[in-house]
């Protein structure tokens, strides 16, 4: 099963990237998960100023919307991260270090894998079923063939 928040509410959920931001931004000492926001937060300078507006909790973003969620950017590359950590589904872990040899680029090769993620977690809500992480799988090993592909 792919890794996510449960019943969390969305407020608390963005509190949590909140109170992180606060913590590496006055130098405090951060929980092992509070890390785990900073190290996906140092990647994306652009939400810094919105971390700094507490009104950013109530702000809504909707998929037709000119921009994206930042706070739902920022969880996927969260349960990425959990995923490849976990390699679930097995064998992610060895796509993901294998795009990022062909792209040079982590935070690319991230990016990539998560529109896979966001494809699976949309399909499963719509249909009202847990995500298919063989479907998930699927996606992610023909990012990396197109990939592969481009460098030949």
């Amino acid at each position: 099963m792919l890794p996510f928040a449960g019943n969390v509410e969305r407020d608390e959920i963005r509190q949590t990237w909140l109170a992180a931001w606060h913590k590496v931004r006055d130098r405090h000492p951060l929980s092992p998960l509070e890390a785990m926001l900073a190290d996906v937060l140092a990647v994306h300078p652009e939400y810094h100023a919105l971390l700094e507006d507490p009104a950013a909790l109530a702000g809504e973003w909707r998929p037709a919307g000119i921009q994206a969620n930042p706070f739902l950017h920022l969880g996927l590359h969260l349960a990425l991260r959990e995923a490849i950590a976990a390699d679930r589904p097995p064998g992610l872990r060895e796509i993901s270090g294998r795009l990022h040899g062909f792209l040079g680029d982590a935070h690319a090769a991230e990016h990539r894998l998560m529109d896979c993620l966001a494809e699976t977690i949309w399909e499963a809500a719509r249909a009202g079923i847990p995500p298919d992480e063989s479907a998930f799988l699927e996606r992610a090993c023909r990012v990396l063939s197109s990939s592969a592909g481009k460098d030949r």
